[in-house]
């Protein structure tokens, strides 16, 4: 096939398409975990192995917008670390070698998911195939960069009105339009469009194409009311249609999860799940996920009420919501560690809830072997000081609290300063006061001021000057 035919979506084997769901839910796994390197990775297999999938675009990059804390601009250096990317990504793109310009494109991503020039270049590459859902998704990041950007809203006002997304395209073409008074594409597609929105009436039965259905899965309308339906409507749609369809659920769960409907998150991906015999991973941790964010936002509710009215029965049904999240989390949390047994970061997170809940015993067996993980190493050694405390084993409370000392940067101030204080104190109840000066004195020389550490320190002093061996309180 020569680089100037454009082969659209095609079919997949169905072992192919098996391994690249198989990768997807890794993916989908491991981001949920916080490892977003990772599961950029199986996200970039699933991309290039069926590169017209919206689907697959979409999770790849909420996934790095994620990694970057949405701030709309990806890491500190990425505008010096791609310049050789992005060279490398126009040449590509000018010998229409499109598998290397999506290889490319993907890697650069990884720096910065924001990056108008990557993101529509690859946007390119998904024109010259004809995979316009993929396309728009694309052209969605970069637009979420920087809604003002003129280039990036022009490519997606054309891809929506391919696609048959009219009002979409009517508001992309808006923008360009504020950016460029007298643009006469963006006035002559306003033009059109209106025309186009009010003409079309949507639904599959007039389909004579792929194109065809992918413009009505876009804009569909009732049979007897020409006006478009919204996208939760199409959605619902379309989950009537064809309750084995995943994509549907998923892509209505995106709607209700953004704009903090939780309550119904669960309600379709509940459905979701009872549709597809409750094994598809994907949908069960997508249900998982909208359960905790409705408990979290039951709970916040609760402590804004109990702040504001500051009555017993307010501030009782705060805690009991807090101790619901808490169990829900548990409950969710033990189900990831059963699914994924070597992912340490559930291992970790369940025990932060047991902790929480004062199953010490349980929350010590999963914090040692979370141990493993290298990146949280000095926090769960602080966890397991803690859990220890909390027991009465202060030997080894002591110990876990020097190795959290050891093990966490002075760069993360507030637990520094808090394991070594702990540590101290612990040393106090051995009555090791040795010890116990040891650590107030490294404290106060990172912070004199910190808790009472200056009259600890004279406490200690005292002792050791009288020979005594009172309770240091």
């Amino acid at each position: 096939m020569s680089t100037e035919e454009k082969p659209g979506r095609q079919p997949l084997p169905p072992a192919v398409r098996r391994r690249l769901q198989a990768q997807f839910e890794f993916g989908t796994k491991s981001s949920s975990g916080g490892q977003f390197d990772y599961a950029h990775e199986m996200y970039t297999q699933c991309v290039i192995g069926d590169p017209s999938n919206p689907i697959y675009v979409k999770a790849m990059l909420a996934n790095l917008s994620k990694k970057f804390n949405n701030n709309k601009k990806g890491g500190k250096l990425a505008g010096l670390t791609l310049v050789a990317a992005k060279a490398s990504l126009m040449k590509s793109s000018r010998m229409k070698r499109w598998d290397e310009v999506l290889k490319t494109g993907l890697d650069a991503l990884k720096s910065n998911p924001w990056d108008s020039g990557i993101l529509t270049e690859l946007a390119n590459a998904c024109v010259a195939q004809d995979f316009d859902e993929a396309e728009v998704e694309y052209l969605k990041q970069a637009v979420d960069g920087d809604v003002e950007d003129a280039q990036a809203n022009r490519m997606l006002g054309r891809a929506y009105d391919r696609t048959g997304a009219f009002q979409e395209a009517i508001i992309a073409f808006s923008r360009v339009l504020k950016a460029q008074p007298k643009d006469e594409e963006a006035l002559k597609a306003l033009s059109n469009l209106a025309v186009k929105k009010t003409i079309d009436k949507g639904g599959y039965q007039d389909a004579t194409s792929s194109k065809d259905v992918r413009k009505n899965k876009f804009n569909q309308a009732s049979d007897d009311d020409a006006t478009a339906l919204s996208p939760e409507e199409k959605l619902l749609r379309a989950v009537e249609k064809d309750p084995g369809d995943v994509n549907n659920y998923i892509e209505l769960n995106d709607i209700y999860m953004k704009d903090e409907l939780y309550d119904k998150s669960v309600a379709i991906m509940q459905k979701g799940l009872d549709a597809t015999g409750g094994g598809n991973v994907m949908v069960r941790e997508r249900l998982e996920d909208a359960q905790l964010r409705l408990a979290r936002q039951h709970m916040q509710i609760a402590e804004t009420k109990a702040k504001q009215e500051k009555t017993p029965e307010a501030v009782d049904l705060y805690n009991r919501m807090r101790v619901e999240l808490n169990n829900k989390e548990m409950e969710i949390y033990g189900k990831r560690c059963d699914r994924y047994p070597t992912n340490l970061g559930f291992k970790y997170e369940l025990a932060l809830r047991l902790q929480k809940a004062g199953k010490y015993t349980e929350a010590i067996k999963l914090f040692q072997e979370a141990r493993s993980d290298s990146k949280r190493r000095g926090t769960v050694y602080f966890a397991l000081g803690n859990c220890f405390s909390a027991i009465k084993q202060y030997r080894l409370a002591l110990q876990n609290f020097e190795s959290a000392v050891a093990e966490i940067s002075e760069r993360d101030a507030d637990n520094y300063k808090m394991a070594i204080y702990n540590a101290a104190r612990v040393a106090e109840h051995l009555k090791e006061w040795e010890t116990a000066e040891k650590h107030l004195n490294l404290l106060a020389t990172f912070d004199f001021g910190y808790k009472d550490v200056a009259e600890r320190l004279d406490k200690i002093a005292r002792i050791r000057e009288n020979g005594g061996d009172p309770d240091v309180s």
